[in-house]
């Protein structure tokens, strides 16, 4: 069957509802993309083993056929796989002078962060706090305390770099907070996203230089033979932003900020059937 490109969907508050179910709509519509040869892939800020967890939730980790995906782009893009197999296709680290210069910069700013170790161990992190109230940081280290150590040089040598680092800032001077991370991280990719926990705070991501959503996306389509203007992308928040720009046709469900819904078409919000309208107008037009 002739390829007829690849659609690609983000997880969080996009093809998960807000209880992060999977809307039956959504799964047979991307079915159907298969069935006309389109390849559908997953793109999350989750590592690989964030991501296993959820799909134990969901009950499709023990069969991962059972839903329709052909590839996962995971951790904003510091690694591809194929969906049904852990062995990573690609993978990406932050190491040496550039990880160590995010590191000053946070410490600098007093901003609270996690250095997750590279792939595929992402699980496991480091943690430095600097005081303040900072209740999400707080409860997503409570989540997954059986993966975290207090933060050392010592133990970030043992790492031998790191996956991504995790900053996170109260919604108040968050994205001024971010944008000043950027730019004094010129070296770094940072990414903005909104805390998938409590919905207000907001991560501040700093991978590789070459890490990206979109980065991942250009070097998967390219292996599989697709040209750029023969990706749909559909997403809901700032990380996905790169993405959407850079395919051939973008989509942002209605749950996502204004700020995205005035650049990109807009369909149903996440909770009633957002991806599957997307797939569906994208697929029409070809």
């Amino acid at each position: 069957m002739k390829r007829l490109g690849m659609f690609i969907s983000d997880l969080d508050g996009t093809l998960l509802t807000s209880e992060r179910r999977l809307a039956a709509v959504d799964v047979a519509a991307l079915a159907e993309l298969r069935r006309h040869g389109v390849r559908v892939a997953l793109a999350t800020g989750r590592s690989e083993h964030s991501l296993e967890r959820q799909l134990q939730l969901l009950g499709v980790a023990r069969d991962k056929r059972s839903l329709p995906v052909d590839y996962l782009i995971f951790s904003t893009g510091a690694g591809v796989s194929l969906f049904d197999a852990p062995t990573p296709l690609r993978s990406l680290a932050l190491a040496g002078t550039p990880l160590a210069g995010a590191l000053d910069v946070l410490d600098r700013l007093g901003i609270d962060y996690m250095v997750h170790k590279p792939i595929p161990h992402t699980a496991h992190f480091l943690f430095r706090r600097h005081g303040g109230d900072n209740p999400d940081f707080a409860r997503r280290l409570e989540l997954y305390a059986d993966f975290a150590q207090p933060f050392s040089r010592q133990a970030l040598a043992s790492f031998g770099g790191a996956t991504e680092v995790v900053a996170i800032v109260p919604a108040a001077g968050g994205h001024e907070k971010a944008a000043r991370v950027a730019a004094l991280l010129p070296e770094c990719s940072v990414i903005k996203a909104t805390s998938p926990l409590d919905g207000q705070s907001l991560w501040i991501e700093i991978f590789a230089l070459e890490v990206s959503k979109s980065g991942a996306a250009a070097w998967l389509a390219t292996s599989c033979g697709i040209a750029r203007e023969e990706v749909c992308a559909v997403g809901n928040d700032y990380n996905d932003e790169d993405l959407l720009s850079w395919a051939g046709q973008a989509y942002v469900v209605g749950n996502a900020p204004p700020v995205l819904r005035c650049r990109f078409v807009t369909v149903a919000d996440n909770d009633h059937g957002g991806v599957a309208e997307a797939a569906a107008r994208w697929l029409a037009d070809r």
